[in-house]
């Protein structure tokens, strides 16, 4: 079940994106319409190359477990990473630090066996920091997999597909599994959540809007740094 890689490619040698993702990208996707079965809408998931070396951008996605007395404190029990083309680079099922009350398994597709091939939580946690560190990170709600892994990252280094403002309706947050469907045309979470195929619908959303996505945290760092620099008015004093 494991893919892991450990050696980030040159930016000098940097490979083409993923064809069908770069025409959606560029705005040329050309895909027939879809048949409505499982199989035909996730296809555009389904990476087109077999290239699993990290790459300076890489999307997440964990599924949480039941703990604590009643089974109402998530933790930790999966958790995925791809890179720009939808390539697994890390994929590890976990040993939660507490007794798991509830597996949740209709939506986290976890069961009781899976925690025999689970790695410690520690070991875990300390090789998604290394992957993840100095990369754009990709995700949705990404604030829960930070929270469940312990972990943090540079804000700007973010790219939450839940708070990007075009994903939103009438200002509130939707979920992925909505933004799929409307924006790629793909049909995830039909039943037990799965981290590889929620990972690269996110990647693939940042992907179809990057241009946009980024040209819009320019606008709002130079806003934010032309607020910062102004000299305060001089109060006068006078009178």
């Amino acid at each position: 079940m494991k893919s892991e890689a450990t050696n980030p490619p040159s930016s000098k040698n940097q490979l083409t994106i993923n064809p069908n993702w770069a025409q959606l990208q560029q705005g040329k996707g050309k895909r027939e319409k879809m048949e409505k079965d499982d199989d035909d809408s996730i296809s555009v998931l389904t990476p087109t190359n077999t290239d699993c070396s990290l790459t300076d951008t890489i999307a997440m996605d964990c599924e949480m477990v039941g703990v604590s007395s009643q089974g109402n404190k998530s933790a930790l029990a999966r958790v995925t990473l791809v890179n720009a083309w939808g390539n697994i680079v890390y994929d590890e099922f976990v040993r939660p630090m507490e007794r798991v009350v509830d597996f949740r398994t209709t939506i986290s597709g976890i069961r009781p066996r899976d925690m025999r091939k689970a790695k410690d939580f520690g070991d875990v946690q300390t090789k998604v920091a290394e992957l993840v560190k100095g990369r754009i990170l990709v995700g949705h709600a990404l604030h829960n997999d930070f929270k469940a892994l312990l972990l943090s990252h540079p804000r700007n280094h973010i790219r939450d597909t839940s708070e990007y403002q075009p994903f939103l309706k009438e200002g509130r947050r939707r979920a992925l599994k909505s933004l799929a469907l409307e924006f790629l045309n793909a049909k995830i979470q039909d039943g037990a959540h799965c981290p590889v195929d929620d990972a690269r619908a996110a990647m693939l959303l940042y992907q179809k809007h990057k241009k946009a996505w980024e040209r819009s945290l320019k606008v709002h760092l130079k806003f934010k740094n032309k607020h910062k620099n102004r000299k305060p008015k001089r109060k006068n004093t006078e009178g």
